[in-house]
Formats: structure tokens, sequence, C-alpha cells
């Protein structure tokens, strides 16, 4: 599947173009030069939609945030917190360097701009380091879940000794499908056979039969080697699915299945047989319609027959990105598990896992809040109809916590920058622990 793209994470890292360096002094004593105050005076309008992006922006800002990036980074800004409204704060770092604080209806953002010293003084850096809700909490957010069309859940823990213990949930037992998620317990299976001394990181591994996209690996030689590292990491932090389905099959489908159970999912026979990407993509083919229908009362075994029984077939089945529209395809097919399920699987990788599980899990940490926390990684996935994440994450104060969550919908497609919104309030509340 689709990985889950966070295109808030794009809001903090906006490089700025780099400013001399001033000596030092008091912050009291430095004052924003009267070309770098006319920009701060513009920035509302320009997150506002308005304004002239040209004589706004220096051309180094526009070279790397063209126009329509810009355009749909603001869009999605007004879309999550409302529209700007005023200024609140500023503290200048520097005459042309200043970090400032800007109302939004439903946030603040903490912005750091950096004006050209010559004129026009054009902003050659725009950094937005984070956008807080104003007055947010758990239950706030749980009923802003509720208000998503189809079906929501997420569920936030303490990972405590014993296992997690719930801080706030809603629907977190009901199981729903996770799309890429799944590759969660492909990780897991992968740590233990290589803390049991099955398996090394550095086995080389021929590539196996490519897959659809995302990823990148479906252009590489067939049979190309690489190592169980890199499988394990370009499946987690770009969701290949063509190193994931080399990796399913290296490390045995059984053993990965027994890892469902393993990591504790509530209902392992909801998810069985645990399919390969291009299994799943080719079963949801319009021409498997008739064979899938009755895949979810089919049951784990009746499943595994059909696979069986139609192995030749189901591998002659052409697929392609397109035949993916606007609405859930033969959604019976699918990797299922619930909110707290996938809680419990990043607390065996969190006790279990090793440290390249987890360097590896925190390769794409998932959320601009990444800097609130001591540790951060992430596993989600997406597709139409469906979007899933998992956050495993140590506070500054060192305490570990799971945020996990999904929504899926059967009429059409869901908001991927809604769901992204909700869940880094969730983050949130939880990087204060």
């Amino acid at each position: 599947m689709t990985p889950w793209r966070l295109v808030l994470a794009l809001l903090t890292a906006w490089p700025a173009v780099a400013h001399a360096q001033t000596p030092d002094a008091t912050p009291a004593a430095i004052q924003p030069a009267a070309g770098l105050e006319a920009r701060i005076a513009g920035l509302a309008t320009m997150l506002n939609g308005n304004g002239d992006f040209e004589a706004y922006f220096a051309d180094g800002f526009k070279a790397t945030i063209p126009r329509s990036r810009w355009d749909a980074l603001v869009a999605q800004i007004k879309t999550q917190h409302g529209p700007p409204v005023k200024v609140e704060t500023v503290i200048a770092a520097a005459p042309y360097a200043a970090d400032v604080k800007l109302g939004f209806e439903k946030s603040v953002a903490n912005i750091h701009l950096v004006a050209d010293p010559a004129a026009p003084h054009k902003v050659t850096g725009l950094l937005i380091r984070s956008i807080d809700p104003r007055g947010d909490s758990a239950v706030r957010i749980a009923a802003d879940f509720r208000k998503l069309p189809g079906k929501a859940s997420f569920g936030v823990y303490a990972l405590a000794p014993g296992g997690p213990v719930t801080v706030s949930e809603l629907a977190a037992s009901e199981s729903m499908p996770i799309g890429s998620a799944f590759k969660l317990w492909i990780l897991a299976e992968a740590a233990r056979q290589t803390r049991a001394g099955l398996r090394t990181w550095s086995e080389i591994v021929p590539l196996g039969e490519r897959s659809l996209p995302s990823g990148v690996m479906q252009r590489w030689p067939k049979g190309a080697p690489v190592t169980l590292h890199t499988l394990a990491a370009q499946m987690i932090s770009i969701s290949d699915n063509t190193a994931t389905d080399t990796l399913l099959h290296r490390l045995g489908r059984e053993q990965v299945e027994a890892m469902v159970t393993a990591t504790g999912v509530a209902d392992p026979q909801a998810t069985l047989p645990v399919l390969s990407t291009i299994e799943l993509f080719r079963l949801k083919a319009p021409a498997n319609a008739a064979l899938v229908a009755n895949w979810a009362q089919a049951g784990a075994e009746g499943r595994r027959r059909i696979l069986r029984d139609n192995a030749a077939r189901i591998a002659a089945t052409a697929v392609e990105p397109g035949m993916f529209g606007d609405k859930p395809l033969a959604p019976q097919v699918e990797w299922f598990a619930s909110a707290g399920d996938m809680a419990r699987v990043l607390d065996w990788l969190r006790r279990n896992g090793g440290e390249q599980a987890l360097d590896i899990l925190a390769i794409n940490p998932g959320t601009p809040s990444a800097a609130l926390f001591d540790y951060a990684g992430f596993k989600g996935g997406s597709e139409p109809g469906v979007i899933f994440a998992s956050f495993l994450v140590k506070t500054k104060a060192g305490n570990w916590y799971a945020v996990t969550g999904g929504w899926t919908r059967q009429d059409g497609q869901v908001d991927n920058l809604a769901f992204a919104s909700l869940m880094n309030r969730l983050l949130a509340t939880v990087a204060a622990r």
C-alpha cells in the first residue's frame, strides 16, 4: 500500500537561507529592523493565501518552495487550523531574524522568519517549528474523531512493564483495515530471527517478485542482492512493497503469522493468512471479484484454500495502480487489527526488537512533532478509504508511549490531512508527560 504521507512534515522541513551570525546580546536589546517588521506585518496575509508571492519571497526560497507547493501548504494549514488572525508576539534573534507567534482561528503557529538585510528585504527563510492547538485535550480530540464519517478509532497507551496501560482511547478494540501498518509484524519477525541467531541483518537476499509502488525497489534489477537490513529499512521508512514481499517470503509466511499472535493481536484469525502486497493487489483486481466475494466469511483456512486452489490464476492476474479509484476496492481483502492490537505490537518491538529494529522504525518518524521526543518511530498505511498510523515515542522525561489510530469508510476517500492533524494532536498530549 502507499505510505502515509504526512504533508505537515514539510512545514518543519522548510530550509532557511543562512544569515550572518550577530554578536551576543540579550534578547531585549535586539530590535527587529524596519524591513523585517514589514515582512512580519505581511505574514498573516501570505499564510491566508493572499499577498504577492513573488515580491514577498527571495529567489532562493522560491526555488525550494515554488508557488504551487506554497499554495498547497497554505491550503492545508487553513483546513486544519482555520485562517490566520494576527501576530501575537515577536522576539527578534537578530535585526533580520525573529521568532513569531502567529495566531490562527484554532491554533498558534511558532514561526522563525528571516529577511534579507538588503533592500527590498525579501524573506529568505520561513520555518514553521510547530502549530499548537488552543486548549486542546483528549476529550476534544475524541470528539473530533467521532465526527469523521465511517469508522474511526485511536488509542494512547503508557508502556509499562506489564504491558500497555490506557491513557485515552476510542473504539480501540474494534478490528479495522490497517493497510501497510501490517509491515510491523514483518519487522517484528525479522527482529526475532536476528536476535535468536537464525539470521543476521547483513544477510544477503536476492530481491524477489516486483510489486506495485509505493517504494522504489520495483525498479531495481530482478534478483538484485540486498541485505535483510536494507529490505526492512525500505519496507518501514518508505513502505516499499517489493522489499516487503521479499522479506515476508524470506522470513516465512508461517513465522510472520505466528508473530501476529505473539505480539498480542486479539483476533488473528481475522487477518490470516498474512498476504503479500502483490497477492492483495491481485485479489483486489476486478477480474477476481467473484473469487473473493466471500473472502471475509471463508475464515482463515478457507482463505488459504482460495490461495492454494487458485494460485495460477492469481499469479497471472494483471494489476496496475490505476485500478484503485476514489472508493475502496474489495475492502474485505485486507490486513486487519485494532488500535489496541497495534499498540501491543509496538510494545513488543520496544521490549524485544533490539536496537536495529528500533533504529529502522525511527528512520521516518512520520510527524513534525518528532523533535518533542527523545525517540519517535512510525509506521502507517493508506489506500482509498483506509488510513492507519502507529507511533512509538519516548518522552523527554523518559516515558514510553504508543499512539495508534485509524479511519476507514466504505463510501469514499478519507481525508489524510485531517487524520494526520488528529494524530499529531494526540502526540502533543503525550509529549509533555
